[in-house]
């Protein structure tokens, strides 16, 4: 079971693990906003509730918790499953600019592609094949992206994930 961790502003952080979620409980580093009351801690000292989703009431340094990682998956996600050259379904990634010719794995170089368009490019630049960009490759922001695994949230997160108007 997992946990969404808030800061002051009922931003979302990142996700814990609950045994995480109840250390800072414990520690008075953090608050208890909803309950998983399904799933009780059981514990020879006694019973606790299973947080679901905690507000840090302290500083607790979260490593790389501002930090986007680039994944197979968030590129795909990020272009919405369509080839960044013809438009149709992708299933793979494609470097824009080559590794073989100093290419990096980055969110600024990476596509996605269907598999006919990143075998027909090969180990060349879409410049040098006349083809461009149907979208501009680039770190995605929001709430959705800083917190690793939310697109397998609880339905306890949805009210603090969803983006303020």
């Amino acid at each position: 079971m997992r946990t969404l961790v808030l800061n002051a502003g009922y931003e979302p952080l990142a996700i814990v693990s609950f045994k995480r979620a109840l250390v800072l409980v414990m520690h008075h580093k953090a608050t208890v906003v909803e309950i998983d009351s399904s799933h009780p801690v059981v514990a020879t000292s006694g019973s606790f509730d299973r947080p679901s989703v905690i507000l840090l009431t302290r500083y607790v340094r979260i490593p790389n918790a501002r930090r986007v990682p680039v994944t197979r998956r968030g590129v795909l996600r990020r272009d919405g499953h369509r080839c960044a050259y013809c438009g149709k379904a992708a299933t793979t990634i494609d470097h824009v600019q080559p590794r073989s010719r100093g290419g990096v794995d980055s969110w600024e170089n990476l596509v996605a592609c269907c598999l006919r368009c990143n075998n027909v490019k090969g180990d060349r630049t879409p410049m040098e094949m006349n083809w461009s960009l149907r979208v501009s490759p680039g770190t995605p922001h929001g709430s959705q992206w800083m917190v690793r695994g939310v697109e397998r949230s609880e339905p306890d997160w949805e009210q603090y994930l969803a983006p303020a108007a």
